[in-house]
């Protein structure tokens, strides 16, 4: 099926049902990434007032302090949250940026997932989710 413009050579408008599957997705996408960066910000909080509920073996090799770890999770979920208003409302930036921060945050869990494994586990799922939901949603079709 083709589309013609019209004679002043403006193509037709889209169909209203892909407009708000495009609305839907990126609202999904933006509500994600902000539960994803509260959830690093509280996982960092947690790391750095107290330091006893992460536990981890002897022999990891990216063994940093847990106060370090913490700071990374904070940091990562403040981007987080500013990434996640920006795709709220719908920003070219904020779609990118949600894309790196969400692969950060994944990258930041996976190296820190011996301390708290199934809290890693639980947002790197969360953060592959909102890669999805942005790369998914094409706002220019």
């Amino acid at each position: 099926m083709t589309t013609t413009a019209d004679a002043r050579g403006v193509p037709p408008a889209e169909p209203m049902q892909k407009q708000n599957l495009a609305l839907g997705i990126s609202a999904v996408a933006a509500v994600m990434l902000l539960v994803v960066a509260a959830l690093s910000i509280l996982e960092g909080t947690v790391a750095i007032a107290g330091d006893e509920l992460y536990v981890a073996g002897p022999e990891y090799i990216y063994a940093f302090d847990t106060t370090t770890w913490g700071w990374v999770h904070v940091v990562l979920g403040i981007i987080g949250i500013v990434c996640g208003v920006g795709l709220l409302f719908g920003t070219t930036w904020g779609r990118y940026t949600a894309i790196g921060i969400a692969a950060l945050v994944i990258i930041a869990n996976f190296l820190s997932l011996p301390y708290y494994p199934l809290w890693s586990i639980l947002v790197i799922a969360l953060s592959l989710a909102v890669i999805w939901a942005v790369a998914t949603w094409q706002p220019d079709r």
